[in-house]
């Protein structure tokens, strides 16, 4: 009687452990992930501003602006994160957009097979009007 009850409070420890372990990978990956996200949309924020900053003196004078000089602008400010993989595209009415994104390494969660969590972020900013 000993034995069996011995062996079934191993297994609820068991599960016990593992249950907790997941949640703390929740909570530790997930806060990696979060503030993945986070660096992701600020750089893509920051990059879009940057265009829109290079265009504002043209803008101001009522001429069209450098679309290459605000596509470089962004461009510059995203090379200062190298661990983003990021695109600059200019849409038809007027305006950038910016995407970046990158995968963090997981520490509990890699426990039941998942290694990476992917982030992004996005930002579009107006460079003139249609």
């Amino acid at each position: 009687m000993r034995s069996e009850r011995g062996q079934s409070l191993t297994v609820f420890v068991s599960v016990v452990v593992f249950a907790l372990l997941l949640v703390a990978g929740l909570v530790i990956d997930g806060g990696a992930q979060s503030a993945a996200n986070r660096r992701a949309q600020l750089t893509a924020a920051a990059a879009a501003r940057a265009a829109a900053d290079e265009t504002a003196a043209a803008r101001l004078a009522g001429t069209r602006p450098d679309v290459g000089a605000a596509v470089s602008a962004a461009r510059r400010v995203l090379a200062s994160d190298p661990t983003l993989d990021a695109s600059v595209d200019l849409l038809n009415d007027g305006r950038i957009r910016v995407a970046t994104s990158t995968r963090v390494d997981t520490i509990l969660l890699s426990l039941i097979g998942i290694s990476t969590l992917p982030a992004r972020g996005e930002a579009e900013a107006q460079l003139f009007g249609r």
